[in-house]
């Protein structure tokens, strides 16, 4: 009879899966229990198993009973407060019924004196004129009583408070807030604040501000004519935000587990695409100009057990920080990609310090361990000095050893994501209205705008209108990242979106509505809202003030207009130009946008004198003669790098060169000669160096320059010289000068110009 098999030991971090933590954690209970673990991969025995399960519950049932006795003692405590504030209150109407019963009941003398009536001179007696004390109306006490309740139910509102003039008590009012974007119109104002416009323009007078209906107020305007009215401002970022943002609660049944979003990060040529490459089973590499990444890619991966990973593959070269930054802020998990035969690089510690800004987890994957020069230790040496300590060495950072290549280990750090993934408990309501951001836009030849879509929350559908920054339209079509058309999407998958009226911003927030005039009308504002910000923004400068700015340092400038296929890489490109600037040359992109160059971008260059970089684009025809016509230069670029490598040259150029002093020889002064007609004649040895004819020399005493200029004759006995070396003697003449002594040096020196680099 065939021998039972054993049953398997169940690892740490399938124990934690189980159990709903992580796996550090696991480690911690284990190892206060007495058993030796090392990492997450150990096997545990089913009696420890056990006792770990023993041991949480324990806990569980601790906190438990210490929630219970917290939540009770605040029930206890809200009853006192209750309580107290009843007694007082019916103590406070008790009185005042009996103050009320006692002045209606008040006999016409006072502490039993009988009153003397005043008799009118007509025989008629005349009453005291008394005046009438105010009756407590009951109902408002008892209304008093219920809203002091009210407000202890509520909490830590915000509350204003005014006191009244005649008796001294403090009524307590709740502040009221509104929502709004800046420079909204007097008008706008008065329709949230829900009065007349006249009421907010009288108000805007009184304050000292000359406002008409259509007058759009800034920030600090709308906070002073809201506080008049009693309303508190609260600013959001964008028009139509508070619209986004008043979204009904979502039940916790309607919540569904979603897609982890991966972000693959780390140094150039260190493997990231290779990577994606190899779980898509497809070459992305080959369509990449120079085999590098230039774009974001949103790639949404099945895998063979079903779950899907949606991964963000971000270029890894340093001029595209802000790429890997916008990538980092959208993402659940990230990936670092370090190569086992490279250290980490700048651009691997920068991507570290994004994930950390973002607070998001971080596996590694230490690729190339194929290579014979492979060393995973130093590289986790390195990323343990860097903050990220993997579990092998005490940490709680999942590393992986991977080939992309080969795939090695590919599907385990797979299996780690997921892990991280359910520890994270992802989960999102594929019921509502679409939300998500802008991963990249582009322009393409029979498609229109093009904008890659990553839909974070509800499912987005053919025909939904939609609003993403200063721009709106409805959803004509759909297609994922291999082509196929998309009917509808749901959260945690990346889309490319058509139907534009126009290319937004990368990074912008993508938000679906159930009505497209609203969609627009959104838009619309922003744009406008923009417009104004941009005019705002822009400062008058004075004749006085541009020639105190030339008198400070003739600063020098590179004018740029940048026109490119895709927004992420024109950003990109642009903060790089930038960063190359210095007090001495500055570098202005006045132009930066996506799609081709037009007419109007070289008559642009031509009036500012601006230089045009396009990259992976090109002018149309007319464009084209334009620039001929106009003599503006047009650089077109298909890889990045050497764009910022140009550019800097050029700058190189610009700058002033360095001015450095170069002495050719000293002689010294051993006699002075005096002449009707040549003046002072000085009998000179040359110490050291030359003494050039056409040089420029200084006369030094003791050390000190007495006089600056040139030779005016220079012999040898009685022979004109060009030049006389160290070691002969020679007679000089100076042009202008005659006050020489002896013991004096005359120091022969030229002025050369270098050429200067940013280094």
């Amino acid at each position: 009879m065939a021998k039972a098999a054993a049953p398997k030991k169940p690892r740490v971090y399938e124990v934690a899966k189980d159990l709903g933590m992580s796996s550090e954690a696991v480690l911690q209970i284990v190892r206060r229990l007495g058993v030796d673990v090392k990492n997450h991969m150990s096997t545990l025995p089913a009696e420890t198993v056990e006792k770990v399960r023993a041991e949480l519950n324990q806990e569980k049932t601790a906190v438990r009973e210490a929630e219970a006795r917290k939540h009770e003692h605040e029930l206890q405590r809200a009853r006192d407060e209750r309580a107290r504030a009843q007694a007082a209150a019916a103590a406070a109407a008790t009185a005042a019924s009996a103050q009320s019963a006692a002045a209606a009941a008040r006999p016409a003398t006072a502490a039993g004196v009988p009153a003397r009536p005043v008799t009118h001179p007509h025989g008629i007696p005349k009453r005291r004129d008394r005046k009438k004390k105010k009756v407590v109306d009951e109902k408002l006490v008892l209304e008093n009583v219920r809203k002091t309740l009210a407000s202890l139910d509520a909490g830590g509102r915000r509350r204003r408070h005014h006191r009244d003039a005649e008796n001294g008590e403090v009524a307590v009012e709740e502040a009221k807030v509104i929502r709004a974007a800046e420079f909204i119109t007097v008008a706008e104002l008065a329709n949230l604040m829900q009065v007349r416009p006249q009421e907010v323009i009288a108000a805007c007078m009184r304050l000292g501000l000359m406002a008409t209906i259509n007058k759009r107020l800034d920030k600090d305007s709308i906070l002073a004519v809201a506080d008049e009215f009693g309303y508190d401002v609260e600013f959001v970022s964008e028009y139509g935000a508070e619209h986004e943002d008043e979204e009904e609660e979502v039940a916790t049944e309607r919540l569904t587990t979603r897609a982890p979003v991966v972000t693959v990060m780390g140094h150039v040529d260190h493997g990231k695409t290779s990577l994606l490459d190899y779980i898509r089973k497809t070459n992305v590499i080959a369509g990449e100009a120079g085999g590098i990444t230039q774009h974001i890619g949103a790639y949404d991966v099945q895998l063979l057990s079903g779950r899907k990973i949606c991964f963000l593959d971000t270029p890894g070269h340093e001029a595209f920080t802000a790429m890997r930054a916008r990538g980092a802020q959208v993402t659940d998990i990230v990936v670092l990609v370090v190569a086992a035969d490279d250290r980490v690089m700048p651009q691997t510690v920068e991507a570290i310090d994004h994930a950390k800004a973002a607070g998001v987890p971080i596996v590694v994957a230490i690729n190339k361990i194929d290579l014979p020069n492979a060393k995973p230790d130093l590289v986790k040496q390195e990323l343990a000095q860097r903050g990220v300590v993997v579990e092998e060495y005490g940490g709680n950072t999942v590393a992986v050893e991977i080939s992309a290549k080969k795939g090695t280990n590919v599907d385990r750090l797979l299996d780690m994501i997921l892990l991280v993934a359910d520890l994270l408990d992802l989960k999102a309501d594929a019921d509502r209205r679409a939300k998500g951001v802008v991963i990249e836009a582009r322009v393409e030849q029979g498609r229109g705008v093009v904008v890659s879509v990553l839909v974070q929350q509800g499912t987005l559908r053919i025909g939904d209108p939609f609003v993403a920054g200063q721009h709106s339209g409805r959803v004509r079509a759909m297609f994922d990242e291999r082509g196929r058309a998309v009917k509808k999407v749901g959260p945690s998958t990346p889309v490319e979106v058509l139907g534009w009226s126009g290319t937004p911003a990368a990074g912008d927030h993508f938000a679906s509505f159930e009505d497209e005039r609203e969609a627009r009308e959104i838009a619309s504002r922003r744009a406008a809202l923009h417009r104004e910000q941009e005019f705002r923004a822009a400062k008058a400068i004075s004749l006085s003030d541009f020639y105190g700015r030339v008198a400070q340092g003739e600063t020098n400038e590179l004018k740029l207009i940048l026109k490119g296929d895709v927004d992420g890489s024109v950003e990109a490109l642009a903060e790089s130009f930038v960063k190359l600037s210095n007090p001495e040359v500055k570098v202005n992109v006045i132009r930066q946008a996506v799609g081709q160059i037009t007419e109007s971008d070289v008559m642009l260059a031509a009036a500012s004198g601006a230089i045009g970089v396009g990259v992976h684009v090109r002018p149309d025809a007319k464009a084209r003669d334009i620039a001929e016509r106009e003599h503006v230069e047009i650089r077109f670029y298909d890889i990045i790098y050497k764009a910022v490598e140009e550019v800097k040259q050029a700058l190189e150029g610009m700058l002033k060169p360095e001015i450095k002093e170069v002495v050719l020889g000293t002689a010294e002064v051993r006699q002075t000669f005096r002449l009707s007609k040549a003046g002072t004649v000085a009998g000179c040895m040359v110490t050291s160096g030359a003494i050039p004819r056409a040089a420029k020399v200084r006369l030094l005493r003791d050390g000190q320059v007495v006089w600056t200029g040139r030779i005016d004759a220079l012999r040898r006995f009685k022979d004109d010289v060009r030049e006389v070396q160290s070691g002969f003697e020679c007679g000089i003449s100076l042009d202008g000068m005659n006050d020489i002594k002896v013991g004096d040096v005359i120091e022969a020196f030229t002025v050369e110009e270098l050429a200067r680099t940013l280094g």
